[in-house]
């Protein structure tokens, strides 16, 4: 084709857009007859479908999503116990680049054990010394005694001689929360609602601007929550909160403008991303429903406490990062990322300088902070945000219909059990997927390293206080924290004190036949065993003339010094000498596991002494605690 001809041809016509119908026949063609909606097509945990494949958004276009326009705040947690390191720490922060203070005092369920002492303005005082109020953002993290805590920090600024009304202050009073967090509420609704109206009046008389009351979804994610039962718990406590101060008298777009919000960034980037997108959304129907004009709500988001890990921490990193990147695509107007080190103590100047700079990288040279919506027009994320809009709202009804002893809305749904219900069947179902690794944890059920690195804290984790209601006017069923990671750390952690008394516990691969042939099952097997914190321990196998020597094997055994011998090898290999290799390994003092399914060869299997069959899908928490079991069994009953 002349170069002529080809400058007359239009270029939509050289190369035609395949339809969706094209693409469809073509992956069926891949697919050879499996299922489509198996293979492709993904589900979140509320149940939306993840397409493989989205057009074009037409409906929806770039909106401005975050309350304060520009790039997002760099939040860092102050939370030192001793005034003169939370000092030091927060000017680090500041100095480093941060330009947002989370200040959590002692009580708070993000202080995690630590949190700052202060109980009098002097002292606040030297725990904020050389902070400058009024070049930073400062926001309080919610806890018991919040409302305390607000007046506090009001008399810290007067006193450093701050116009209140050039700060930037969010006094997080979040009451609802602390009632789910810690079981108990000190005072009816209505004299919270009272105790709440009248605190919020002091603070505006003195020229504090707020916002004062935060709905906080971490104590919700934390305890198990789906992304659409977070954001209705989100939306209900400030439905809460605003009929409480609606009943004080205060006007309505009042007590909108007293509201922030605190959500979740986890490390799934496009389901974190429409959340917060969503989140925007049903805020602005919730305010058309009361007959206000809009007005974006400022969201603090917070990296996600459940996916931290105290096993391969540095993959926390990661995690980190991913749900940094999806907060600010997401729109926030401040983030929070959880050093990498949180979950084994109180995190240390460099683990909060790599927090830290994970933001700053992100903002300052992917310059992410520079787009007002990022993610409008895409397909897959339009249909995500209106998907999580329709289950949030959905989730928001249900607790708005609830009641209890008068209670009602998410105060009643906590009061009967209805919330902490959903929550369970959550919990339950994320710890299976979990257990059967089908939502693997990398560095901790899946690819874990024994021989990690320790990384310093400046200190453990103290024992978390038990809650006391004593006294309260409201009781309800107090909601856990957890991480997704606590079932393979406790298995790590019976590993470790084994090791700690002699020696690491071990199972032995029994791997039959060629490398080429053990190799898939024997990688398997090491991966699960080491996920509980047992060395797995093989050779290059022990294949001689094309079969398998049984006397190397057995030998290789006793010298390995395991209880637990695993079978490693290939369909054919199980068929002809899985069966005299259990026989052997069981004289020599052996439990005989295999991995894989036996099929058709398992009554053979057991008759020869194999005990237990691990393969993919099986219950890896179950599985390890027998194999720990075994491995650590005070008697050895190897035969020499």
């Amino acid at each position: 084709m002349t170069s002529t001809v080809l400058a007359d041809l239009p270029f939509m016509d050289a190369f035609p857009t395949p339809g969706e119908a094209q693409w469809r026949a073509a992956v069926d063609k891949v697919l050879k007859g499996a299922d489509f909606e198996k293979k492709l097509v993904g589900r979140t945990t509320d149940g939306i479908r993840i397409e493989p494949l989205y057009e074009a958004a037409t409906e929806q276009g770039a909106r401005p999503l975050r309350a304060e326009a520009g790039r997002w705040r760099v939040a860092a947690r102050v939370d030192h116990p001793d005034t003169t390191e939370a000092s030091r720490l927060a000017l680090a922060e500041l100095e480093g680049g941060a330009d947002s203070l989370s200040l959590a005092f002692a009580g708070a369920p993000a202080a995690r054990g630590f949190g700052l002492t202060a109980t009098s303005v002097e002292a606040f005082d030297a725990a904020l010394d050389g902070v400058m109020l009024d070049l930073v953002r400062t926001r309080l993290d919610p806890a018991p005694g919040g409302r305390k805590q607000a007046l506090l920090l009001a008399d810290l600024a007067e006193k450093r001689g701050h116009a209140p009304s050039s700060l930037q202050i969010d006094f997080g009073m979040e009451p609802i929360g602390v009632l789910a967090s810690s079981g108990a509420l000190a005072v009816p609704l209505p004299e919270l609602g009272e105790r709440i109206a009248e605190t919020i009046a002091a603070l505006k008389a003195r020229g504090f601007a707020g916002p004062f009351l935060a709905a906080d979804g971490r104590v919700w994610h934390e305890a198990g929550a789906t992304e659409a039962q977070e954001l209705g718990a989100v939306l209900a406590t400030a439905v809460t909160y605003m009929r409480l101060l609606e009943a004080e008298r205060l006007p309505l777009a009042e007590a909108r403008d007293a509201i922030s919000f605190t959500l979740v960034a986890d490390a799934d980037e496009f389901i974190t991303v429409a959340k917060l997108r969503a989140a925007r959304l049903l805020w602005d129907r919730v305010q058309r429903a009361c007959g206000l004009d809009p007005k974006p709500v400022f969201i603090h988001a917070e990296t996600a406490w459940r996916s931290l890990t105290r096993r391969d921490p540095w993959v926390n990193l990661l995690r980190g990062t991913i749900a940094a990147f999806s907060a600010g695509v997401g729109g926030a107007d401040s983030i929070g990322v959880q050093p990498f080190t949180a979950a084994l103590g109180l995190p240390d100047g460099f683990a909060r300088r790599i927090a830290r700079n994970t933001q700053l990288i992100l903002l300052e040279e992917a310059n992410l902070g520079r787009v007002a919506d990022p993610a409008a027009g895409a397909g897959g994320f339009e249909a995500l945000t209106q998907a999580l809009c329709e289950q949030g709202w959905r989730k928001f009804q249900d607790l708005e219909a609830e009641s209890a002893d008068g209670l009602t809305g998410i105060v009643g749904a906590l009061a009967n059990g209805h919330i902490q219900k959903g929550l369970a069947r959550e919990r339950d179902a994320r710890a299976k997927a979990i257990a059967t690794r089908r939502e693997p944890i990398t560095g901790t059920s899946e690819f874990p390293n024994l021989s990690e690195a320790s990384v310093s804290v400046l200190a453990p984790p103290p024992p978390m206080p038990g809650n006391d209601a004593t006294g309260a006017a409201i009781t309800v069923e107090a909601l856990p924290s957890i991480r997704l990671a606590e079932p393979f750390e406790a298995l790590r952690a019976s590993a470790d004190i084994a090791q700690a008394a002699g020696e690491r516990p071990k199972a032995f691969l029994a791997t039959l036949g060629p490398i080429a042939g053990f190799t898939a099952r024997s990688g398997f097997a090491r991966n699960l065993f080491e996920a509980g914190g047992i060395a797995a321990p093989s050779g290059d196998g022990f294949a001689k003339a094309g079969a398998t020597d049984l006397d190397a094997l057995i030998v290789a055994f006793r010298a390995s010094g395991a209880k637990l011998a695993c079978l490693c090898g290939s369909d054919e290999s199980y068929a002809a000498e899985a069966a005299p290799a259990a026989q052997a390994l069981t004289a020599a003092g052996a439990t005989v596991w295999l991995a894989g399914r036996p099929g058709e060869l398992e009554a053979a299997l057991r008759q020869a002494g194999v005990t237990n069959f691990i393969s993919a899908g099986c219950d890896a928490i179950a599985v390890l605690q027998d194999a720990l079991a075994i491995a650590i069994s005070p008697v050895s009953t190897n035969k020499g």
